[in-house]
């Protein structure tokens, strides 16, 4: 039996990222006759989970005090999700709902002022957090990383990287966002908050007979990172930097992911791999939802756990119909 040393490992390091020293895999297909159907039924699916996800959780309560009743905060959720499907502003939001607000179970009508400030009602946020949590499924090979998000058109990203809006982020290899945070911590240690949300969603989920991954990129490497990963039932896959060593300090599953690397590279590589759908998602999703334009903390949040709920239920749709 082949007794590896930290040596071999720091060796190794550097060649995986060497070009063509990774197999490349077969890439998945795409169901165009699926995908046309998805994107033609897409307002019109949209209009109908909108208006049900958001029913399902909340019931409107009467309104017992004197004077003008508020806006239901049931209304503003529909409205506020169907403002960021195609990230209308807050003017021209307020027209399309006047058109189609009866399709979303909306039964008043929303000013734009109104509206923008349903973004920090706590509310409202609470039954869009429901509406994301009750939409969401893991296929099992997860992967996890961290993105700038642009406020503006002229922000440059390179030279605001520390200072902009940065989202960190888990999703499943169909971009499906397990969950995700815009706190502004370093990605690393949010991470292992975002990992124990991850463990939850495992839990609820049939996949006993499955071996469920976490993959990372070498920003992650964390002795107690990789130990939370193997506690919560899954195996960690996290690219290696040069300098690593074998000494596991008091968490075996270190030392197990890397023995695991060296004994069996290209099989470790396919596997750590599929982390490529995670910079997938965060690609397709600033290019399809755009700048995020709102400015307060709380606000920005609204923003982007809409435009997640919106991700979700466009990839689910489609892999429920796909024939991969």
């Amino acid at each position: 039996m082949i007794q590896f040393r930290s040596k071999d490992l720091q060796k190794l390091a550097p060649q995986l990222r060497e070009k063509g020293y990774y197999i490349p895999q077969q890439q998945r297909g795409i169901d165009w006759s699926a995908y046309t159907i998805n994107q033609i039924n897409d307002i019109i699916d949209t209009l109908h989970f909108i208006r049900d996800e958001v029913d399902k959780i909340y019931q409107r309560k009467a309104h017992e005090s004197v004077g003008r009743p508020p806006i239901d905060p049931g209304n503003l959720a529909k409205a506020i999700l169907f403002t960021e499907l195609y990230s209308f502003p807050e003017r021209k939001a307020e027209g399309w709902i006047k058109l189609l607000g009866h399709h979303l179970g909306i039964d008043e009508h929303i000013d734009d002022r109104v509206l923008g400030k349903g973004y920090k009602n706590r509310e409202v946020i609470s039954i869009l957090e429901k509406v994301f949590k009750n939409n969401r499924s893991s296929d099992g090979k997860n992967g996890g990383d961290g993105t700038g998000l642009e406020k503006s058109r002229k922000e440059n990203y390179e030279s605001t990287k520390k200072k902009g809006l940065y989202m960190t982020s888990i999703v499943d290899s169909r971009e499906i966002v397990q969950s995700f945070d815009i706190g502004g911590k370093q990605e690393c240690k949010i991470m292992h908050e975002l990992v124990l949300e991850l463990k939850e969603i495992i839990e609820k989920s049939n996949l006993k007979e499955i071996k469920v991954k976490l993959t990372l990129d070498a920003g992650f490497v964390d002795r107690k990172l990789a130990q939370l990963i193997a506690n919560c039932g899954l195996t960690p896959y996290i690219f290696p930097k040069k300098n690593l060593t074998l000494s596991s300090k008091g968490y075996p599953a270190w030392k197990k992911m890397w023995l695991n690397l060296l004994k069996e590279t290209q099989v470790w590589l396919k596997e750590y791999h599929t982390r490529s759908h995670t910079e997938s998602f965060h690609s397709s999703f600033k290019r399809v939802f755009g700048i995020v334009r709102k400015i307060l903390d709380e606000a920005i949040y609204t923003q982007v756990l809409c435009r997640i709920i919106h991700n979700n239920r466009r990839k689910l749709n489609y892999f429920s119909m796909a024939v991969i």
